[in-house]
């Protein structure tokens, strides 16, 4: 997992605003965390960092929205992921749920997810106009794919994306880094769980 000193300089210096933002909790379902050796890093880490942001989004009134992929989905609706990826998740619970203790609660929204990005067909950017919100804070896997391409989506759309370093992760800290490298030259501000968490007004520590 990056460390705050290892972070990417950013181009742009906005803060994320409690009235303004959401923040999205990406694909974090059971089949896309499975590949992680479980109980060790990255996943000990993002699993608690996303849960210290969930806690500070209730806090101070921020909407938490999830993505999560329906499984089981057929050869059209796969498209063009089912060539790089195969055929994908299955309908099982055992896929599809949201890895505690990160479940969605009654409160939050969860979107269906198609594509790498979480704005294709899903009704999110409505939601974001509905909410009166213009920006996103990003957290979840995988950094390099959907987390990224959410945010370039979000950047294009006039809503200002953070991705969060530390409640992200990747197949490998290489694509994990480069994937922060992107988005901090050219779509989003990257920064560390505290320091989100500290700009949106939590306390230090």
């Amino acid at each position: 997992m990056p460390t705050e000193p290892e972070l990417p300089e950013n181009r742009v210096g906005w803060s994320p605003d409690p009235h303004r933002a959401v923040l999205l909790v990406h694909d974090m379902q059971q089949y896309f965390v499975d590949p992680f050796s479980p109980g060790q890093e990255p996943v000990t880490t993002l699993v608690e960092n996303i849960a210290l942001l969930r806690h500070t989004a209730d806090a101070h009134g921020v909407p938490v929205v999830y993505t999560a992929q329906p499984g089981g989905m057929s050869r059209e609706q796969r498209g063009l992921l089912r060539d790089f990826w195969g055929p994908g998740m299955s309908t099982s619970p055992e896929h599809r749920r949201i890895v505690e203790p990160l479940a969605a609660r009654r409160r939050d929204t969860v979107v269906t997810k198609w594509r790498y990005s979480a704005f294709h067909r899903t009704g999110l950017r409505e939601l974001f106009d509905r909410l009166g919100r213009d920006q996103v804070i990003v957290c979840g896997v995988y950094a390099n794919l959907g987390c990224l391409l959410t945010a370039v989506d979000a950047f294009t759309l006039d809503i200002q994306p953070f991705l969060a370093a530390d409640a992200l992760a990747d197949f490998s800290l290489e694509e994990h880094r480069r994937a922060l490298g992107y988005a901090a030259r050219s779509c989003a501000r990257v920064l560390s769980t505290a320091r989100v968490r500290e700009e949106l007004g939590a306390p230090r520590g």
